[in-house]
This record gives structure tokens, C-alpha cells and sequence, in this order.
């Protein structure tokens, strides 16, 4: 298996303070290139058009490997972020998938 694409929607338990969470998110998340190892890329978006039929913030991130990516869910950096991101959400949905 080739290089992989993980892709992660959260939906914020605090809608009103959307703009300074995604923030923090972008932040914390951002700050894990380059310390976890086999993680190319990740950037953190907040919707265009956030509301009850869609989710608040995504995060894109691509992984060298499956392994890569099972190495960056138990990284003590990722552990750390995820556990504040966990905080600020209401619901999550994930998809992972290998890239062509």
C-alpha cells in the first residue's frame, strides 16, 4: 500500500466560538508536521458554509504509509492534540483511503 490520505469532520460543541477553535485547531494539529514522523501534510479548514446539514472544520492530512498513519493515531504529539480537539467537538467523522 502506497502513501494515504486521511480525512477527519468535526462538528464544534461551541459553534459561536467557531472562528478562535478553528484556530487553535490549525495550531495544535499544524504543529505535528514535521515532529511525527511519516506525516507529509495536514491543514485544518473551517466550513463555507457551516450549519445543521454540515460539518464546522476538516482536516486533511496525508500519511507515507497505513503504518505511517497507525504510527501518527498513537504519537504522544497526536494523543496530546487530539485529547484538546476531543474537548471541542460534538461529533466526528473520519475516512482514510490510499492515494492512486
Amino acid at each position: 500500500m502506497g502513501a494515504v490520505r486521511h480525512v477527519v469532520m468535526w462538528q464544534l460543541a461551541a459553534p459561536e466560538d467557531r472562528e478562535a477553535t478553528v484556530a487553535q485547531m490549525q495550531s495544535k494539529l499544524g504543529a505535528l508536521v514535521g515532529v511525527v514522523p511519516g506525516l507529509r501534510s495536514l491543514s485544518v479548514n473551517p466550513s463555507l458554509f457551516p450549519g445543521d446539514a454540515n460539518w464546522d472544520v476538516v482536516l486533511i492530512s496525508e500519511h507515507d504509509s497505513a503504518q505511517a498513519l497507525a504510527d501518527y493515531q498513537v504519537h504522544p504529539a497526536h494523543v496530546e492534540a487530539a485529547s484538546w480537539v476531543s474537548q471541542q467537538v460534538n461529533a466526528r467523522a473520519a475516512v482514510d483511503y490510499e492515494l492512486g
